[in-house]
């Protein structure tokens, strides 16, 4: 549903998110937008993974072809990414981000290195400010221990399993730097049930974005670039 300050797509500005999978689309479409819409912008994500195909091989020399193509199609349309760390592959900064452990320095690292190598190649289309990129450090899962209350829930475990984990760590982003400890591996070692489509997407709107924002500084830090955009347009 629109909001009251917006009457119809056409008020928004079109932010063209490249993604992973079926996940980050159905996070965005039916949990991200919503909020977004209300600051005038409509997110639009496009998978790069295939039908059927596990998420996990997103080649740089493919992403940038993507966004070659809609910084082309529409000036005024921007283009940003929602790809995990362990799931991009021969990637600008990689390598360099590999001596990290903190996720915001992980971030800072791949994040800048792809800005500069699309700007590199499309610079004439505006992709210092039309691009936004975000590779985030792990999926989407790692935002749902946001509230540990509202994932025991979901996982029919005692919060205090989940508790645990985020007093090891911190804060979601920073559960284990490894594809084998990930936020998403540990909920599936918690209950095998748990589908992230469903309710996964479930608990984020338990949860809430705002409470998403104030514990993953990454994801916060994402969304208040892309406000940014409508501030100056």
């Amino acid at each position: 549903m629109l909001s009251p300050e917006v009457q119809s797509l056409s008020d928004c500005i079109e932010i063209v998110i490249l993604i992973e999978g079926s996940t980050e689309q159905i996070f965005i479409n039916s949990f991200l937008n919503e909020y977004m819409m209300e600051r005038k912008i409509y997110m639009t994500p496009i998978q790069m993974s295939k039908p059927g195909q596990k998420g996990g091989d997103v080649k740089f020399s493919r992403v940038i072809k993507d966004i070659s193509t809609h910084l082309k199609q529409r000036e005024n349309t921007y283009i940003s990414l929602f790809f995990d760390y362990y799931g991009v592959k021969e990637w600008p900064g990689l390598e360099n981000a590999k001596k990290y452990q903190n996720p915001e320095d992980i971030a800072r690292e791949i994040n800048q290195a792809t800005h500069e190598q699309v700007n590199l190649k499309l610079s004439e289309y505006r992709s210092d400010t039309r691009f936004i990129p975000n590779v985030t450090i792990h999926e989407f899962e790692s935002l749902l221990f946001s509230d540990p209350v509202y994932l025991a829930d979901a996982l029919h475990i005692k919060p205090s399993l989940v508790i645990d984990i985020l007093d090891e760590f911190g804060d979601p982003e920073r559960i284990n730097n490894s594809p084998e400890t990930s936020p998403s591996k540990r909920i599936d070692k918690l209950n095998k049930r748990f589908k992230k489509t469903s309710t996964g997407i479930s608990v984020a709107k338990k949860i809430g974005i705002e409470v998403i924002r104030q514990k993953c500084s990454n994801f916060n830090n994402w969304i208040s670039r892309l406000e940014g955009i409508a501030e100056f347009v």
